[in-house]
């Protein structure tokens, strides 16, 4: 059978619905987020950024472009994201060597943008328990 021979029948058709349908719930992070252990960003009670390097790029990351959040002891922490990496690190005092802890915000606030210009595409976040 020639494809649009295929196309014009009702199998044909059933198997190009099926096809585009797939794409679509890949594109919704159906399959993306199975590969990728991540989900769209779903509001401050989604976790950003993990301390852990996937490793799924080589874009190297630039200097002054993390953001700062709150954690839940009202601490600072670094928060950079190019993509479906995210990384974090608490922000110590260069004169002490101590967490900056000064409770201005409540946790869970991010202060400035977190994601990088080399991101891909809309955010994604990493799936955790309870996120």
């Amino acid at each position: 059978m020639r494809l649009a021979e295929a196309i014009h029948s009702p199998l044909g058709r059933g198997g190009l619905m099926a096809a585009l349908l797939t794409a679509v719930a890949a594109c919704d992070g159906g399959s993306i987020e199975a590969l990728e252990g991540t989900k769209r960003y779903s509001g401050p009670d989604s976790v950003i950024a993990t301390g852990r390097d996937a490793g799924t790029d080589d874009v190297r990351l630039k200097d002054g472009e993390a953001a700062i959040a709150y954690d839940p002891d009202g601490c600072q922490v670094w928060v950079i994201d190019d993509g479906v990496e995210g990384y974090s690190s608490p922000r110590f005092d260069p004169k002490t060597g101590l967490p900056v802890c000064d409770d201005k915000y409540p946790p869970g606030t991010v202060i400035g943008p977190y994601e990088t210009e080399s991101a891909p595409g809309p955010d994604r976040v990493p799936k955790v328990t309870g996120n």
